[in-house]
Formats: C-alpha cells, structure tokens, sequence
C-alpha cells in the first residue's frame, strides 16, 4: 500500500549558539577617531637624578656619555642640562569590513517569515560581525603584550603559579592595580583553575560585571571566559588592564532597504570600521601565555 507522510515545517530557526562581546572590560575608547582616519600620540622622555652639587665644585666642568660619545658642560648645580625626547606612535584604522545580501520577497513568504530581513541582519551581527571584531581584537593583544614567556603546558598543578606570576609581572610594571585588571581564559584552562586546590573563585560577582562576561573573580582579577575559536591558537591566558588597548569603532553603519531598485524583496547592508591597537608605554599592562598542548 502506498503512502504520502505529510511533511510539516515549524516557523522556528535552529540558531547558531553565539557569545556575546566581552571586549570593552579589556579594552578602552580614550581616543576620538571623528575626522580622523589616523590619530598621533606623544610619547615624551624623562630627566635622570642627579645628585645636587651644593658647594658648586663640578661647575664648568666637562662630563663625557661614553655611550653617545657626547660631551657636557655642567652649567648647573643640578646636573648636566638635557633635552627630552617627544618622539610620537601613529595609529591608523586598518579594519573597513562590509557585507550586504538580498532576501527575495516570495523567499520570506515561504519560509513562514523565518528568512526576513529583520533578523537576518541580526544573525549577522550576532554570528559573524561580533566574532570577528573579538578575534582581532584578541589577536593584536596577544601580539603586543609586553610580557610573553616562552609556553608552557598549563595543568591544574601549576595554573595558580602561572596566573600570579603575571600578576606579579603587572606589579612590578606599576600597572595599575584599581580592580580593572581581567584573565582571560578559555573555557579547557577555567577548567583547570576549578580543579586546582590552590584555587578559591569568588563567584560573588555583581550583575554590571556578569552581564559584561564575568564568571569569577581571582587574586584582583575578573575572570573573562572566552570561546577559544576567537582567540589566538594554543591560548593559555591573557592578564590585561584596559588602558593598554585601544580598541575604537569609528563607523557602524547597518541598513534594510524594502523593495529597492532591481530587487523584490529586502536588501541589507552593513559596514563596520574598527581596529585594535596597544600602546608603547603600555604593553606591560598585557601578560600573554602561550598554552603548549601536553604531549603523550
């Protein structure tokens, strides 16, 4: 006996799971890119201390810098006179990403509206837009960091030792220890930190925080856990503070165009101009360890 099953679809999309964006607890906007495409800041060098000739003995006399072959007339009681160095880094936005398609009007009807150019667009940003932006983001940190020891296989007996040893390394730097430095770690080394009898994670974390992507906090830091397809390959964990990266986005621009010229049905676009950069005098803010994979 023959039969034809009916074949029912649900108004219902199966979506793609994605992570929100948890970049602005590590990065900063200190700088306004509008009319600009490219942004200079000074870096300006200090004097060295001298010890003050009180009874004016060394005055008139000729001090020689065996370095720069360089020679000095000591003028003043305070020391040799020196000029400082205002020497500048530029900054020129890298990243013009866009993206447009078309979603035929019958194709919308069809679909029991689950193809529409609404949600489309916001699939889009959700699914590719957002994890583009992180993984570059991510990358040019990991690549700038002022600190990059030579990797190691982190495990859960040695991952404590790890995390405070690039928090010392920030200490000693004089990165500043206002509670806005993070650890960023994929979900494998969290993992770790779980297991690891040295660890105690305060997960008494306020809603602001959470909702920013914060699971825990741990010796100062907020713990940021972060999908490892958007961070560099064989990540072990990234210590930042803020003020390091500058992570700007000058243009966000998207648009749904019903019925357009040469299209029956939705047209959408999108623009997005960003880019990432670590400052000079700041990369010792950022501690990045490599994850080498256990071997055996």
């Amino acid at each position: 006996m023959a039969m034809d099953l009916t074949t029912k679809y649900q108004p219902y999309v199966d979506e793609v799971f994605t992570t929100e964006s948890k970049k602005s607890l590590l990065t900063n906007n200190d700088f306004s890119w509008t009319g600009a495409h490219t942004i200079k800041v000074y870096k300006v060098t200090t004097g060295q201390m001298n010890d003050y000739d009180r009874p004016g003995e060394n005055m008139g006399k000729v001090v020689v810098d065996e370095d720069s072959e360089t020679q000095t007339v000591m003028l003043s009681r305070y020391g040799a006179i020196e000029s400082l160095d205002a020497t500048t880094e530029e900054m020129t936005l890298k990243k013009d990403r866009s993206f447009t398609f078309a979603i035929d009007k019958l194709d919308a009807d069809e679909t029991q509206q689950q193809l529409s150019g609404a949600s489309a667009l916001a699939r889009q940003q959700r699914e590719v837009v957002i994890p583009e932006v992180d993984a570059y983001t991510y990358g040019v940190m990991a690549t700038g960091a002022g600190t990059k020891p030579a990797a190691i296989t982190l495990t859960e007996t040695n991952i404590y030792t790890e995390i405070i040893k690039a928090n010392t390394v920030l200490d000693d730097a004089e990165v500043p220890d206002d509670g806005n430095r993070s650890i960023v770690v994929t979900p494998a080394v969290l993992e770790l930190m779980k297991k690891c009898d040295d660890i105690t994670l305060n997960s008494d974390i306020g809603a602001e925080l959470r909702l920013k992507g914060v699971v825990a906090d741990l010796d100062g830091l907020h713990v940021i856990k972060i999908p490892k397809k958007r961070l560099p390959a064989n990540f072990g964990f990234m210590v930042a503070h803020p003020c390091a990266t500058v992570a700007p986005t000058k243009l966000e621009e998207y648009k749904l165009h019903s019925s357009p010229p040469f299209i029956s049905g939705d047209l959408v676009e999108g623009r997005i101009v960003y880019d990432a950069f670590v400052l000079d005098n700041k990369k010792m803010a950022i501690y990045y360890q490599e994850n080498k994979a256990a071997t055996g």
